[in-house]
This record gives C-alpha cells, structure tokens and sequence, in this order.
C-alpha cells in the first residue's frame, strides 16, 4: 500500500509540474523574441528620428511652453493691472499717395513686445526660442489694428512674413509685414503749393485701457525708415511718434499710437505743365495789341486760340485732382490767367466798335463823300495789306497811283516798260509816311494796352507767390 500510494504521488506531481515547466520555456521564448523586437523598433525609430527629426519639435514645444496647461483665450495677468504692449515700427516703403483717393499706401515691420509667464520655460543658456507661425494660433496675441485703413494685408512669399521669438522668462516679440493702404485728409486750398499732414494710427480693437497699455517701445527711436525712402511728387520733410486716448461712447477708452509723416509736394513739374504753359498764353495774347486794328481774322483768331488753350489747360489739371468745393491755389492762377487772355479778346472788340464808330462819324460829317475816295481807299489796301483812315495819307496815296498810270499810259506811247521806276516812286511816296500810318491804324487803346496788361499781370504774379510760397 505504501508503495502503491507513492507510485500515485510521484505521477501526480509529474502531471501537475511538466506543463508549467514547457509553458515556462515557451514564455522565456516569447519574451526574448519580444525584446528583440523591441530593440529593433527602438532602432528604426531612432533612425527616424534622425533623418526627420521635426516630427518631434511639435511635441516638445508644446511640452516646454506648456501650451496644454494654460488657457490662453485670457490675456496674461487676467484680472489685474493692465498687459503693456511695447510697439516699434520700422517703414519700409510708401508705395503710393492718391490725391483723387486721399489716401496712402505703406510697407513696415510692425513689432509687439510683451510678456506672458505662461510662456516661460526652462533654460541652461538663457537663450530666446524662435517659433513657427502656426503658433501664434494656440497662443495670446494683442489685437492691433490700423484706424481709418481701407485695405491691408500680411505678406505670404514665399511663407506669411510673422515671427515670433520667446525668451526664457516669458518676454515674446511678435513682428509682422504688414502693407496698409490708410485714409489721409489733405487740404488742398494751397495747392500744388501743399504740405501734407498723414498718420497712421494703430489701437487695440477689444481690449480697453483697463487690459491693455500700448506704448511706444524706445520712445520717439521706436519709428525707423530706410534712408532711400523717395516718392515721385513729394519729399518727406518730418517722421514722428506720438501717443493718446481714444473715446468710444459704448465700450470706453482705449490706447493710440500714432505714426506722423509730413510731406512736402515738388513743385517744378507743375511749374512746367501748368504754370509756364499759363504765362505763355497770356502773353501771347498780348500779341494782338501790335496787330492792326483792321486786321480782323488775325485777331479774333489769335484771341479764340488762346482762350481754348487755357480752358484745355484748366481741364486738364481738373480731372487729375478731388472735386472739392473750395478754391485751389493753382486755381486761382489758371483763372486769372484765363480772365486776362479774355479781356485782350473784349479789348479787340471794344477798339474795333469804337473804330467803326469814328468812321460812322466821318461818314455823317461828310468827309467821306466820294465813291472815287473809296476806290483809291481800297486800292491803296490792296498794295501795302493796311487800312489808310487818314485823308492825307489817302491823298498821297492816290497820288501815287495816279502817277503810275499815267507813267504806264507813256510807257504805251512810247514803247520803253518803266515798271521798277514806278515801284520805286510808290515806295518814296509811302515810306516816309509809314510810321504815322501805323501809329494811325492802331487805337488809343491798344497803345495803353501794351503797358498795362504786363504790368498788372506782373505785380498779379508777385502777389501770388509771395503768398502761397
């Protein structure tokens, strides 16, 4: 019996211990292929990890800045003093300046600084950390923007032109390039003449004076523009900064910066497409006083001429400008020239009116009385191209035609032409007198005319730019 009991023990004990022992060797088996597996990912992740090691800088920069343990839909510091927001800006370009708009358009850099401890992280170097754009998203930024901006966009060749730098203690820098195209109020009343005031003004949309102080970063050295800044019509005379409050009725005071510019427009190419074009028709209008008072195609022709000429120009200079209600500099200027060139047409008129009057006169005091008069009159026009009002002149003048027929009517009878010899007796007869025909054929007034019209013209133009300049 006690053979048999431990011949059933040890059976029992072989059946119970075998299975656990195989089941022992295949885990040791299973474990060490898992372990080689293991190494064997490790080592492919560690080797891509080396050929593109970017697919863990997401990781860690969320890691490091702590971006999952903050809210940062709130502004640093919420509930308490107001986040001061440090801005500078440095122009890059003033791309353009619209009189008909009234606007301007202008390249910078915009930068931000502030500070937000959330943000802090740890540092052996002390180092700042420069991040990608797409941050910005997942962090708090201030919410600047431009007053009185039409238009305006962040640059995105060949990626969008931010940046954002984060130092150890929290302190961040945001810059952007920023092209804005801004309302400018101009005053043209001295125009072309003109100096120009524009600014463009930057403030917080949301947040008032009680969450957020804008200042300018290094006072008036936060405003810097490249030393090759040109513009075509203007040149920049001043460039400030300069700061304030703004009211709104509904949500309170808020902070403004203001950038300043003053421009100054050149004046040299208005002087050669408006002003001295004006000055000449002016005074070739003045021309009609020295031109007979008979000849009346030369005159009335040259007077229309030069009125559609300074209407052309006044056009002109008005479609390139606003339709403002008040009157312009250049204005004034045109418009006067434009009444002077139309009183040298009313002066024609006037001499020729009372002209036609003294004949009228002559004619009813009988000192025009012989159709045989009016034949020598015409005739003597015809030779020398000028009306002969006087009866001296008439005399002489018929004189001297009838010498040449009868001259003509000897050459017949006698055969010899002697043609040279009668043009050489109607210029002896008519030359000596030739002075006093043209002070004759000239009225009083055209001979007053000469002086005056230059000489008010001048002291109008000395006036004028002793003001405006």
């Amino acid at each position: 019996m006690i053979l048999a009991f431990r011949l059933v023990s040890a059976a029992y004990i072989w059946i119970t211990f075998m299975p656990n022992a195989s089941c022992a060797s295949d885990i040791r088996k299973t474990h060490q292929r898992c372990s080689s597996s293991m190494k064997q990912t490790r080592k492919q992740d560690s080797r891509m990890s080396k050929d593109d090691s970017t697919k863990m800088w997401p990781l860690k920069h969320k890691q490091l800045l702590h971006i999952e343990d903050h809210d940062f839909a709130m502004r640093p510091g919420f509930g308490g003093s107001p986040v001061p927001v440090g801005i500078d800006v440095q122009v890059e370009s003033i791309d353009s300046i619209s009189e008909v708009n009234m606007d301007f358009t202008m390249t910078f850099y915009l930068r931000h600084y502030w500070k937000d401890e959330r943000l802090s992280f740890p540092s052996k170097t002390n180092k700042s950390m420069t991040f990608h754009h797409r941050l910005i998203e997942k962090i708090w930024v201030p919410d600047i923007f431009f007053v009185h901006s039409k238009r305006s966009f962040i640059h995105d060749t060949t990626m969008e032109n931010i940046m954002l730098r984060v130092h150890p203690d929290g302190s961040v820098l945001f810059s952007l390039r920023i092209t804005v195209s801004a309302m400018c109020f101009m005053d043209f009343s001295r125009f072309p003449l003109d100096t120009q005031n524009c600014s463009l003004e930057l403030e917080s949309y949301a947040y008032n004076e009680e969450d957020l102080m804008l200042y300018w970063k290094r006072g008036n050295k936060s405003l810097n523009t490249e030393g090759h800044i040109s513009l075509s019509q203007f040149f920049i005379e001043e460039f400030s900064a300069s700061s304030g409050l703004a009211f709104y009725s509904s949500t309170g005071w808020y902070y403004r910066l203001c950038i300043n510019f003053v421009l100054r427009r050149h004046i040299f190419f208005f002087v050669l497409q408006t002003y001295f074009p004006a000055m000449l028709m002016v005074m070739l209008s003045w021309v009609s006083f020295w031109i007979d008072r008979r000849a009346v195609p030369a005159r009335v022709s040259l007077g229309i001429t030069t009125v559609l000429t300074m209407s052309t120009i006044v056009t002109g200079v008005s479609t390139s400008m606003p339709q403002v209600s008040y009157v312009k500099a250049v204005d004034v200027y045109l418009w006067v020239s434009s009444l002077f060139v139309f009183l040298s047409v009313i002066e024609y008129a006037a001499v020729n009116y009372l002209t036609t009057m003294e004949e009228w006169e002559r004619f009813k005091s009988g000192r025009k009385t012989s159709g045989i008069y009016n034949m020598d009159a015409v005739q003597a026009m015809a030779f020398d191209g000028c009306y002969h009002d006087s009866e001296t002149d008439i005399d002489q003048t018929s004189f001297s035609l009838h010498s040449e027929e009868e001259g003509s009517m000897r050459e017949r009878s006698t055969g010899s032409p002697s043609t040279e010899s009668s043009q050489i007796n109607r210029r002896k007869s008519l030359g000596g007198n030739s002075g006093r025909i043209m002070l004759e054929n000239n009225h009083d007034i055209d001979t007053y005319c000469r002086v005056l019209f230059p000489t008010v013209y001048i002291i109008f133009n000395l006036f004028y730019w002793g003001i405006y300049v």
